[in-house]
């Protein structure tokens, strides 16, 4: 893989690290070693941005500052914590291989890349990630950060899409990865690539690595990285319905296979496109949660569309008063409107609470 050159490949490295001296970010989870945090810090990481992630990761990691504290949490506790972050799963990753860590390896995370990257919610990147950082193990981190820098370092045509394309920079990351603390380089180049080596505007002719960039060289910086597929983003539209009685409301718990599984409602009915509440009233299984008395709502909210990775989500919230609960809502969790903040909840519905 080192067609290029030791020496080039050296250079890239060294001058790395020297930026990264100078305008690494300051990170809480920088100023540990404890394979613990850092692992909990590379969660939370997954499709967070670095600015959102801080906060999340200290209250997360004063709550539970351990392996055996998070397993010994409910999942309710932990998915509550992490309310607004998105992609639950990884919360649920994280509380499931903490009982497993608990169970296996006396709540301490293994010095070994396979074990750790047999953990729940732990791919090639993050174990590259824990075992570089934490531990000092030559693995090499691909992320889309590095992705775009090795691309235009290299003006590599190679898609980053394919299964082909991600072999291939994985082996050029792995070349690059110096022996001596691999995990300093692996935070240098993802560093390198969220703020000076960026997806828009680079500012090249003051970057640090523009003589030995080939793309900069070629004038291809703008097209490097290549993809070959675009994501469809399709559209949901969920329709709340939120009665409240004497103080009270109803909310339910959403099951596996969809997005927020284990976070709390309010009774939902789904429809194939926007629907208003004269079309949505005849739907029968509005009909059947109102006993065949369809009421009329008191109030009707329309929320901006939700984003998330490959949909969006628009939703619309019908407010009920009535001096009885509905003969449908018998099924789903009576809780005091006062308390809807104790149970962990999407933050579509968060944003709606916050403005009612």
């Amino acid at each position: 893989m080192k067609e290029h050159g030791e020496d080039r490949y050296g250079a890239i490295a060294q001058r790395l690290s020297v930026w990264y001296g100078e305008h690494g970010r300051d990170l809480p989870w920088r100023h540990t070693r404890d394979p613990y945090r850092i692992w909990v810090s590379e969660i939370i990481l997954q499709q967070t941005r670095v600015a959102q992630a801080m906060g999340y990761y200290e209250r997360f990691t004063e709550r539970f500052p351990d392996a055996k504290r998070l397993a010994e949490a409910s999942e309710d506790e932990v998915l509550k914590l992490w309310q607004g972050l998105g992609y639950y799963s990884r919360a649920r990753h994280l509380h499931a291989a903490a009982a497993l860590l608990c169970d296996r390896f006396g709540g301490h995370l293994p010095a070994d890349y396979a074990a750790v990257r047999s953990m729940p919610g732990v791919g090639d990147y993050t174990a590259a990630a824990i075992c570089s950082i934490a531990f000092g193990m030559p693995y090499a981190v691909v992320d889309g950060n590095v992705f775009r820098v090795l691309s235009r370092l290299f003006d590599c045509d190679e898609p980053i899409d394919t299964t082909a394309g991600r072999r291939f920079f994985a082996e050029l990351a792995a070349a690059l990865l110096p022996v001596t603390d691999p995990g300093r380089h692996n935070q240098a180049i993802m560093d390198f690539g969220a703020l000076q080596c960026l997806p828009g505007r680079p500012d090249c002719p003051e970057c640090p690595l523009n003589d030995l960039c080939l793309a900069f060289a070629s004038g291809k910086v703008s097209d490097r990285p290549v993809r070959t597929m675009h994501t469809k983003i399709a559209s949901r539209w969920f329709n709340y319905l939120q009665v409240v009685c004497d103080g009270n409301t109803w909310i339910h718990r959403r099951q596996k296979n969809d997005i927020w599984h284990g976070l709390y409602e309010f009774p939902m009915v789904e429809t194939s496109d926007a629907c208003d509440w004269l079309r949505l009233a005849g739907e029968s299984r509005v009909e059947a949660l109102f006993g065949g008395v369809v009421p009329q709502p008191v109030k009707v909210t329309e929320m901006p569309p939700h984003q998330l990775s490959h949909r969006v989500i628009r939703a619309r919230f019908f407010r009920f008063e009535l001096p009885e609960a509905p003969s449908g809502f018998e099924r789903f969790l009576c809780v005091p409107v006062a308390e809807l903040g104790n149970y962990a909840i999407p933050r579509l519905i968060e944003r709606y609470l916050e403005n009612s």
